[in-house]
């Protein structure tokens, strides 16, 4: 196998560091307690942030706990230039030099009872889900119940059709796409409380097309599903709305559970991957309005895709500035090139980085992080967590003397 060598400007010494030490010289500005300590990983790639990300009086220093974390690494075995290129990215093939994908890159292929049941009931409903339109690789798991035995999609609304072209996705694109189905809020209510769910995605295309940019239509749609089933978590995955404030504030108050809104790859990359009327700042201020107009207790999220090109600096930087902006939740993922057509993969990120991102993300504070070569903004597993810490807030919130 060849292995892509990364990150050149790295000095002679930092290249003999332990692969750990090699990402946190590169961030130089993120603060030490960031990385102290670096957890191990378990199978699993969704891991709960600590209770709290501050320092208690008895904590030993930022600056002695990174001491140590050096000490300890220091003990272990030096790795080659190799075994550094190895550890991050994995090269992608060419026509002149064809690549298999490497092993963690091999997709379930769709099928089973209960798949073409859930097939059937989005036609006959004529719903769409982003899980067909943008060819999740976990679609096989989701739809077949996976683990869990409980089957999930996530529900596109607004039709088909986006106003948008964004050099990753697969969404068919159109400046004129068909009016909004009237019906469509009942459908997807109907056809979601029908398979017995506790946590649904409702996501979207972009209609800048529309006057309010879909969001009544996105509004209408959480509240028919609330009305008919209270108990159920809503997490809305919308679109930017263009900033506009007054339609993050519709969404926001429709009565969801988890406003995400994904920035998509990191701040110095954006014109390169998105459509030219979505940017940084843009995205991360629709994530800091939701924060304002939401109700006490409701979550934010977003995801960023990996292998488009960028460096580990930039990733790091990124997830600052989105913590800061308080942000709960964060995925990461491998970008998957949908067709030829689409933007090419710049490498494919091996399982061991997204684990180190995984456990700094922790570290900076985010409360819950998904990371891994197949996790997606909406995926089975990482819902099962946030479910799970929604309702712990809930009860902790109702048995404390201010909710009394």
């Amino acid at each position: 196998m060849v292995y892509k060598l990364q990150y050149l400007y790295l000095s002679r010494q930092e290249h003999k560091m332990h692969p750990i030490l090699r990402l946190i010289s590169l961030t130089k500005s993120l603060k030490p307690h960031y990385f102290a300590p670096i957890r191990s990983i378990s199978s699993t790639i969704i891991h709960k942030a600590p209770q709290t990300t501050k320092l208690s009086s008895s904590s030993p220093s930022p600056s002695r706990t990174l001491a140590d974390l050096r000490r300890r690494l220091a003990q272990e075995d030096s790795l080659s230039l190799t075994d550094f290129a190895s550890s991050y990215s994995v090269e992608v093939g060419t026509k002149k030099n064809p690549i298999p994908k490497p092993k963690w890159m091999k997709m379930e292929v769709p099928g089973g009872d209960r798949y073409a049941a859930i097939k059937a009931k989005l036609r006959d409903l004529n719903l769409h889900t982003v899980c067909e339109e943008a060819k999740c690789p976990n679609l096989a798991e989701c739809w077949s119940g996976g683990d869990t035995g409980t089957a999930t999609a996530t529900i596109m609304i607004l039709g088909d059709t986006c106003t948008r072209g964004c050099r990753f996705c697969n969404v068919k694109t159109s400046k004129t796409p068909p009016p909004p189905d009237p019906n469509e809020p009942s459908n997807v209510a109907q056809a979601i409380v029908s398979w017995g769910l506790d946590y649904v995605v409702i996501t979207s295309v972009d209609r800048d097309d529309l006057a309010d940019q879909g969001s009544s239509h996105f509004s209408e749609t959480v509240q028919r599903l609330k009305a008919l089933k209270p108990s159920m978590l809503i997490e809305a995955l919308v679109p930017d709305f263009r900033g506009d404030s007054g339609c993050v504030e519709k969404v926001a108050n429709s009565g969801l559970d988890v406003f995400a809104h994904n920035i998509e790859t990191v701040e110095e990359l954006q014109s390169t991957v998105r459509d030219h009327r979505a940017n940084f700042k843009q995205s991360i201020d629709v994530l800091k309005m939701a924060k304002v107009y939401a109700p006490v207790g409701t979550m934010t999220k977003t995801s960023i895709m990996l292998g488009c090109g960028e460096t580990p600096d930039q990733v790091l930087s990124t997830m600052e500035k989105v913590r800061a902006a308080g942000v709960d939740v964060m995925t990461f993922g491998q970008y998957m090139r949908p067709s030829k057509r689409h933007m090419p993969v710049s490498e494919y990120i091996t399982p061991e980085a997204f684990e180190k991102y995984q456990s700094i993300g922790v570290e900076m504070g985010f409360r819950y992080v998904a990371s891994g070569p197949m996790v997606r903004s909406s995926y089975k597993a990482g819902e099962f967590y946030i479910k799970s810490m929604i309702e712990a807030d809930r009860a902790a919130s109702s048995s404390s003397p201010a909710s009394a």
